[in-house]
C-alpha cells in the first residue's frame, strides 16, 4: 500500500549515517543515493523510507502530527530499534511498551532532524 515515506533533512550526511545504522537493524539497505535523496528498504518498492534535502532548497522542517512507523518482528526488536535510535543521538518520545488494546507494542523516538518515528509490533 505505501511505497515509501520521505523525511526532510538539513544535514543529509548525518541523516544517512543515522538511518544506515538504524534501518540496518531491520535488515534494510540503501537502494538509491543520488546525493540529494537516499532510499532504504528490504525489497525495492515495498515499504521503503527516504531522506532528502528539500527539492525547493528551503529548510527542512518537521510536520506536526507526522510520524513514520517501522515494523519490528517482536517486542525485542522494538526495544532494540528504540535503543539504537537513542544510541545514535535520537531523542526519546516514549519508551517501548504496550499501548491500548489489541496487542500493540511500540517505542517512539525522534531522529537527528526532529522527525518522529515509532518502532512497533503486534503481539
Amino acid at each position: 500500500m505505501v511505497g515509501y515515506v520521505t523525511l526532510g533533512s538539513n544535514d543529509l550526511e548525518r541523516a544517512v549515517s543515522f538511518y544506515d545504522a538504524l534501518l540496518g537493524e531491520l535488515g534494510a539497505k540503501q537502494f538509491m543515493n543520488d546525493g540529494r535523496m537516499v532510499i532504504w528498504g528490504r525489497d525495492m518498492g515495498v515499504g521503503m523510507l527516504a531522506v532528502c534535502t528539500p527539492y525547493d532548497e528551503g529548510r527542512a522542517s518537521v510536520g506536526n502530527g507526522v510520524m513514520v512507523a517501522l515494523t519490528a518482528e517482536a517486542r525485542e526488536g522494538v526495544d532494540r530499534l528504540h535503543a539504537k535510535a537513542l544510541e545514535l543521538g535520537g531523542s526519546d518520545e516514549g519508551a517501548p511498551g504496550p499501548r491500548g488494546d489489541g496487542g500493540f507494542y511500540g517505542g517512539y523516538f525522534r531522529d537527528l532532524d526532529g522527525n518522529k518515528l515509532c518502532a512497533f509490533c503486534f503481539g
